[in-house]
This record gives structure tokens, C-alpha cells and sequence, in this order.
């Protein structure tokens, strides 16, 4: 992500959905104004979610999902239904493409039934009116002043009806439910906040990765003073700003660089990590609080799910695959089994798991990073982050909690 660019965790998440040919691509391309989606008359020609991020108005910054038909036939087909269904997840509302020629079958109401378990605001959009026969094409306009119906007739052939499915669209927009800020609640304008970011192998070559943008981000919209600085140079950092009588608001840190900036940053500053902040920012704080005090019933041979919401390419001592399964290792003495996954690939069965193990999800919106949360919580498999696991294991998850007091008698 660039630094003027919206992360996609932050956009609200449109998903067309449709059987092959009903014209979902066509209809997205209507709506956005755009050739974002390749339109064929070759039944399945989008064979897996295609992600478009724009500035659709009303509604600002979004992610137009295209998905492939829901009736694909066969082996592959019933794969790519799948890849379909897994974009339900991450949903903030559903605009499901009828053919009006064809009507609705029970493709389209088994896929309802998912949006009303799901709780996902909806559209039925009856596609192609232009090819139906007058008197019905009259009866459908009709209902395009209706404002309260979830079902609108189109064509985006024509562009009949686009202007007010827009305006359906819009009406669907998600409020924001985040029940914490990701800092501003911490700090006060004008504190200084210091940031600390290791620049190693593993960090991305001419940027800072994504959590670390949004927190200065956050920041700087709070009217404090974001400092960035390496793990090897807080402490003389720290110790010039305090024989100046300015003490730091805040320190957040890299998880990894955990040990060293505890033992670098006075007791009386608060100190907390990027892992924490954007725990608490996604809901699952406490959650994961709780999954990290059950590292220490870890026992030979149980399962460990270690997950992350990206995919990216994996260097010789990644934190995923290498750090965090030796440091489990060293701090359980035990030797379990681990299993990766990455991306889109959460398992929807995690029973067999001891533990599961996600990264902090800022590349994950918050619906997707709560349907994950509770296909844990409702199969009694505890789960945690990355952070908070590398602070119950360096033994700092107690201090770095100070800052959040009403997640402190969890531990």
C-alpha cells in the first residue's frame, strides 16, 4: 500500500455475486463508471474473485469484489463456488445479479439464506430488463421508486436503473463499529509518540509496512508527534528527550523488538506494540489475551494453527513459519505440530487445533478478522496474535497492557 492510498482493511467491501452470465461483471463496470471487470458471453469467464479498489461516491473508498458464477459445473467449478462463498467473509454488502429474463432459482435463494445467517446487507438486482418483453419491463419500473424493497430491475446494457441502484448501494453503508480508536484515546495533542521499527532483512525495502502508517496516521489526526526510530537507537533516543524534561507519551513497538525496547524504556512510560493497538482496533483484544494464557498447555504433538491474513514472499527467519513455532517451542519444552496458512485460506474447521495463532489482520477488514475470531470462539479453540504472544513469552504482556487497564484482569 502506498502512503496515499486507503488500505484495503479500511474500505468497505462490495461483493457481486451472481450465476454465470447473469452479468455481474456488466453490472459493476455500469456502476463504477469503469471497465474493472472483462464482460464475455462465454459462460465463466471470471474463474476466481477479482479485487478492484476505487472511490465510489457516496460512499468513499471501497473494494469491488467480482466473483465467478455460483453454479459453475465440475471439479474446478465447485472450486471456484467455493472461492465465492470464502468472499462472503469479508462482505460489507452483497449485490447479488439476477438474470430477469431467467428469474430467480435456488441458486440465488441458497445464497440469500447465507446473506441473512451472515448478516450481511443485501440487493437482488434483476439485470437485462431491456431484453424482457414491454409490459413486464413496465411493471419493474415500477418498483425502482420503491426505496424500502432490497430487489431493483437494471440493465447495463442501457444504464436503466444503474443511477438508482447506486443509490440502494449507498443506503446499505456499514457505521463504523469499531469500539476503540487505534491510539487516539492513549495520547493527548502535542505528546510525543515514538515508534519503534526495526529495519532488518525481513522489513520491505523503501517503506514501512502497514500498521506502522495507520498508527502515524492515527497521530497525526490526534495532533501529537509521531517519532519513528530503530531499536538501536531508543535508547539514546529516550535518554536525549528526558535530559531535555520531555517525556514520550508513548512508546509502540514492533512485537519482534519487544525484549530489547522494554528493557530500554523506563517503567513509568507506557509502552505497547502495533500488534496490541491493532488487536484492541479489530475487537479481539481480550480474546486473544485470553488465548495467549493457554500457551502453557501446550504439549507434545497438539496442533497449532499459525495463520496470516497476507501472503507474501517468506525470508529464511520469517516470524511466521520460524520465529514464533522455535520460540513456542523453547518456552513450552514441547514439541507440537504446526500448520500454516495464508491469505484466504482460514480453515472453517479449527476443532482440531490446540491453538491458533494469527497475524495482527491489518490486511483483513474487520468482518473477515471477527469471522475468524468466532470460528474459534464457537469451537472452544482458543486463539491469539502474533504480538501478544511474543509479549506473554518475553514475560511484557502485563506491562504492555498498562495502557488498556480493562484488559488486565484477564491475565
Amino acid at each position: 500500500m502506498g502512503m496515499n492510498q486507503t488500505p484495503a482493511s479500511e474500505r468497505i467491501h462490495i461483493s457481486f455475486f451472481g450465476k454465470r452470465n447473469a452479468g455481474k461483471s456488466s453490472v459493476i463496470n455500469a456502476v463504477t463508471g469503469q471497465d474493472l471487470a472483462i464482460v464475455s458471453n462465454v459462460k465463466g469467464t471470471t474463474t476466481d474473485p477479482v479485487y478492484k479498489t476505487m472511490e465510489l461516491l457516496p460512499l468513499g473508498p471501497v473494494m469491488v469484489i467480482d466473483t465467478p458464477g455460483i453454479d459453475d459445473e465440475g471439479e474446478l467449478g465447485a472450486l471456484r463456488i467455493k472461492k465465492s462463498y470464502q468472499v462472503l467473509n469479508k462482505t460489507d454488502i452483497a449485490v447479488l445479479v439476477v438474470d430477469s429474463t431467467l428469474g430467480k432459482t435456488e441458486y440465488e435463494e441458497a445464497l440469500i439464506r447465507r446473506f441473512q445467517e451472515k448478516n450481511i446487507p443485501w440487493l437482488l438486482v434483476y439485470n437485462k430488463i431491456d431484453l424482457l418483453p414491454e409490459e413486464a419491463s413496465a411493471a419493474s419500473s415500477a418498483l425502482q421508486t420503491d426505496t424500502a424493497s432490497n430487489e431493483i430491475f437494471v440493465s447495463a446494457a442501457t444504464g436503466s436503473g444503474i443511477h438508482e441502484l447506486k443509490e440502494k448501494i449507498a443506503s446499505l453503508k456499514p457505521e463504523d463499529t469499531h469500539k476503540y480508536p487505534l491510539v487516539g484515546d492513549l495520547i493527548k495533542p502535542l505528546d510525543l509518540v515514538i515508534l519503534v521499527v526495526p529495519i532488518d532483512k525481513a522489513a520491505p525495502k523503501g517503506r514501512l509496512i502497514l500498521p506502522q502508517q495507520q498508527t502515524i496516521r492515527a497521530i497525526l489526526e490526534r495532533g501529537a508527534l509521531s517519532l519513528v526510530v530503530r531499536d538501536t537507537e531508543l535508547k539514546d533516543t529516550l535518554e536525549h528527550f528526558l535530559s531535555k524534561g520531555v517525556r514520550p507519551g508513548l512508546v509502540i513497538t514492533d512485537s519482534q523488538a519487544f525484549a530489547r525496547v522494554s528493557r530500554d524504556t523506563p517503567a513509568d512510560i507506557a509502552l505497547t506494540s502495533f500488534s496490541i493497538l491493532f488487536a484492541r482496533y479489530k475487537g479481539d483484544l481480550g480474546t486473544s489475551v485470553e488465548g495467549a494464557a493457554t500457551l502453557k498447555n501446550i504439549r507434545n504433538g497438539d496442533k497449532i494453527l499459525i495463520a496470516e491474513g497476507c501472503t507474501h514472499h517468506r525470508q529464511c527467519d520469517d516470524i511466521g513459519t520460524v520465529k514464533i513455532p522455535g520460540m513456542i517451542r523453547k518456552f513450552t519444552g514441547a514439541d507440537p505440530e504446526f500448520v500454516f496458512t495464508s491469505g484466504t485460506e482460514f480453515p472453517d474447521d479449527v476443532s482440531d487445533y490446540k491453538l491458533v495463532v494469527h497475524c495482527g489482520g491489518c490486511m483483513l477488514n474487520e468482518r473477515e478478522m471477527k469471522y475468524r475470531i468466532a470460528c474459534c470462539r464457537d469451537q472452544n479453540v482458543p486463539i491469539t496474535n502474533y504480538g501478544i504472544l511474543i509479549a506473554q513469552i518475553t514475560g511484557i504482556l502485563e506491562r504492555s497492557l498498562i495502557p488498556f487497564p480493562e484488559f488486565r484482569n484477564l491475565l
